[in-house]
């Protein structure tokens, strides 16, 4: 009679505690977004300041190293989390994009809550205010953001709740004058000279901001333009310690409107970078220009 064949031990799997599965997943998608928002944030530092070869290169490069890492004979217990995590890592790029885009916006919005007002009797007495400057004419058309800004900075005015109207704008060429051209809109709407001062150096709403404290030695602004700008203005006012609300102008509901509010997106993430990571100073300074007693 043959031998019973020898049973081979029975050993059970360990079973894993579903806590334990859970919160390693959880630490795992944790990784990921913070990986994925820094690596973010990273690019729109880099293209802030360098050309766009140099990031051309920079993302070849970096898909490279996916690419690499992925064709490397890693071991199989390292292959099988590593390469998941490299692919989970790409795809969680594009929902970390829209994060931080998002957040840029909102912070503008927060930074101005309560200080960014239409109704004029609502708006607190300030002794400057700071009018962004815009071209007055598009393709020879009349510029609506440019007439909406000077109808607003009129009101303001009339209504006697500032001083002096300090028209901040882009003077980069000896043929383009958007201070010079607001100025002259504001007189012939009957607002004294001698109280409107020009800022050519204002190229950007930072530089227009930053200079009204730096240049023209006002700690308290009321800034005047569409909605959308005078949020951003507030951010950035908040920053550099200026007191600052906001008139808002008319906004333009045609298609230059909608192009202007795209545009807006990338200027709030410009925004955002240039306070916190960038440390952005206007491209001009200069010497202190005293404003009207």
């Amino acid at each position: 009679m043959a031998a019973p064949a020898a049973r081979t031990p029975n050993h059970p799997q360990p079973v894993k505690s579903p806590a334990k599965s859970g919160a390693r997943r959880w630490l795992r998608r944790l990784v990921l977004v913070t990986l994925a928002i820094l690596m973010v944030i990273a690019a729109m530092v880099d293209f802030c300041l360098y050309s766009p070869r140099v990031l051309a290169i920079q993302f070849v490069l970096l898909l490279g190293l996916f690419g690499l890492a992925r064709l490397l004979p890693w071991p199989a217990h390292a292959a099988k989390s590593l390469r998941p995590f490299l692919r989970d890592l790409l795809l969680a790029l594009v929902p970390a994009f829209i994060a931080v885009v998002a957040y840029a916006h909102v912070t503008a919005i927060w930074a101005s809550r309560g200080r960014s007002f239409s109704d004029l009797s609502k708006i607190p007495v300030t002794k400057v205010g700071l009018v962004f400057g815009t071209t007055d004419k598009v393709a020879g058309r009349e510029n609506l953001y440019f007439r909406y800004r000077i109808d607003a900075a009129t009101e303001v005015w009339n209504a006697g709740k500032v001083a002096t109207l300090i028209v901040s704008g882009d003077n980069s060429t000896r043929y383009y004058n958007e201070p010079n051209t607001m100025m002259l809109a504001l007189i012939q709407r009957g607002i004294p000279a001698d109280r409107i001062v020009c800022d050519f150096a204002g190229l950007r709403t930072l530089d227009s901001v930053v200079r009204a404290k730096e240049i023209f030695g006002t700690d308290s602004i009321l800034v005047i333009s569409q909605r959308f700008q005078n949020e951003r203005a507030i951010y950035l006012a908040k920053a550099n310690g200026i007191e600052a609300y906001g008139f808002d102008a008319k906004d333009v509901e045609t298609q230059a409107g909608l192009k202007t509010k795209v545009r807006e997106v990338g200027a709030r993430v410009k925004m955002w970078l240039d306070v916190n990571f960038l440390n952005t100073r206007p491209r001009h300074l200069g010497k202190r220009v005293d404003l009207p007693d």
